[in-house]
């Protein structure tokens, strides 16, 4: 926490207690080219000068909650969030709560993690969840941390599909640099076509983990109980990336035999918010429990024999082991995982697969009429949930710019991660696209093709 000095003697009082007389010598060591002179502020504005002054900034942004209908997705997507979310996770018990090392006064905070960690490993169909990670992303690189741990650097190969997200397959290769890991799978050459049995060829026995999405990138689903099947055959691990809201409708990856299942839980009541913060879910087998990285709370009674909870296996982390340690994460995000915990608690079981279908049932409506339009169509067979690859005849970037003047975020330029598929979007429909935005699209579509 920072405090600010009230008066000049108090902080000259500051300055003696670390030994130094003036402010210009506590700032000596940093280079004088790089101090500023002095700070070029504007003239002061009252509260509600500047109260205005930042509303007008901020209306400057165009969003999705009123100036633009989007069907932009590739793992940001505009989902309904009931209004109860934000109202449980602004109460201050939760909104200012830090760390709950002291169980006796963090039972609230306590229990939030351990709900949204039942409420998760129900969805997935896996044994145990940690609190939670910073996003997908980060949660997709911690299950290469598991195996590594779990094979105690035994077996060196990761295989990853190139249908897995192209940010999550980045940051991946960020956190193995220096372990002397080799990853395949996701070359520029890649096969985009086939599906998971195009990566059966690079499982061996020096595998330790493999990585696959579902549904994947493109938004295909498919069931990956055989080919899990086959990896475990050579001793590999296997982590589904999931769609935590396609898992309301569709074959966990639990019941499909993963090892890991990790995700990103910004459609679980989390806001886009223009890129985050977001939530990374994490969870696994109760096997590899102590190699999982993070926080992780359980439910026990305390001397009176009432139900309580504590942080356990905290063994594992970072703080504690230091080198040794799986990971050197050891913290979560506390609040986002409390809004994903309130939403999926109020929609339950029965609301989850309504959402799911409402998304499924739109984004095939949206499809069939823009296959309809001369030049556009379906890049490719296979069965989706709400996103699908949509070819176009001429540059994805031009389309957006065209859809734009409408009105309407397009869907993702694959081009830009993909170079085969510069003339492919990406689309993403949810529930809260009406069958007239579908008809605007296709509408605005239909007309750029004649012009």
């Amino acid at each position: 926490m920072t405090y600010i000095p009230h008066s000049p003697k108090e902080r000259d009082a500051m300055l003696a207690a670390i030994g130094v007389k003036s402010l210009d010598e506590l700032f000596k060591d940093i280079p004088a080219k790089h101090r500023f002179p002095k700070l070029d502020l504007p003239p002061a504005l009252t509260e509600m000068e500047a109260a205005a002054e930042l509303a007008e900034l901020a209306e400057s942004n165009e969003n999705v909650r009123g100036d633009l209908i989007s069907f932009l997705g590739a793992g940001a997507y505009n989902h309904y969030i009931p209004a109860v979310v934000n109202h449980i996770i602004s109460r201050g018990e939760f909104y200012t709560a830090y760390t709950p090392y002291q169980p006796e006064i963090s039972q609230g905070t306590l229990q939030a993690a351990f709900e949204y960690q039942s409420l998760i490993s129900a969805l997935t169909g896996m044994d145990v969840s940690n609190a939670s990670h910073y996003d997908g992303a980060t949660a997709a690189a911690e299950a290469v941390n598991l195996a590594y741990a779990q094979f105690r650097g035994k077996r060196k190969r990761v295989v990853i599909s190139p249908t897995v997200h192209p940010q999550y397959r980045a940051v991946i290769r960020t956190y193995t640099q220096g372990m002397g890991l080799e990853v395949a799978g996701d070359n520029a050459g890649a096969d985009l076509e086939s599906g998971p049995e195009a990566l059966a060829s690079l499982i061996d026995e020096n595998t330790m983990l493999v990585i696959v999405q579902y549904p994947d990138f493109f938004g295909r689903v498919y069931d990956y109980s055989a080919f899990i099947e086959s990896a475990h055959g050579k001793g590999a691990l296997v982590c589904v990336v999931a769609n935590p809201t396609a898992l309301g409708l569709f074959k966990t990856p639990g019941a499909m035999g993963a090892d890991i299942v990790v995700g990103e839980g910004q459609p679980l009541g989390i806001p886009m918010w223009f890129g985050g913060p977001w939530l990374g879910f994490f969870t696994t087998k109760k096997s590899f429990v102590h190699k999982m990285a993070g926080r992780l709370v359980g439910e026990t009674v305390d001397n009176r024999g009432q139900r309580s909870y504590v942080l356990t296996l905290t063994s594992r982390e970072q703080h504690i082991k230091r080198e040794r340690a799986t990971s050197n994460i050891c913290t979560n995000q506390g609040l986002l995982a409390l809004a994903s915990a309130v939403y999926m608690s109020v929609l339950g079981k029965n609301g989850m697969r309504q959402v799911a279908e409402l998304c499924y049932h739109k984004a095939h409506y949206a499809a069939e009429r823009l296959s309809q339009i001369e030049g556009y169509g379906m890049c490719f067979p296979e069965p989706f949930f709400h996103e699908f690859v949509l070819c176009c005849p001429k540059p994805a970037a031009e389309v957006n710019a065209h859809l734009l003047e409408h009105g309407i975020l397009g869907g993702y330029d694959l081009g830009q991660d993909y170079p085969a598929l510069k003339n492919h979007l990406l689309i993403a429909v949810t529930e809260m696209n009406s069958k007239e935005d579908i008809d605007m699209l296709v509408d605005a579509l239909s007309e750029a093709d004649h012009e």
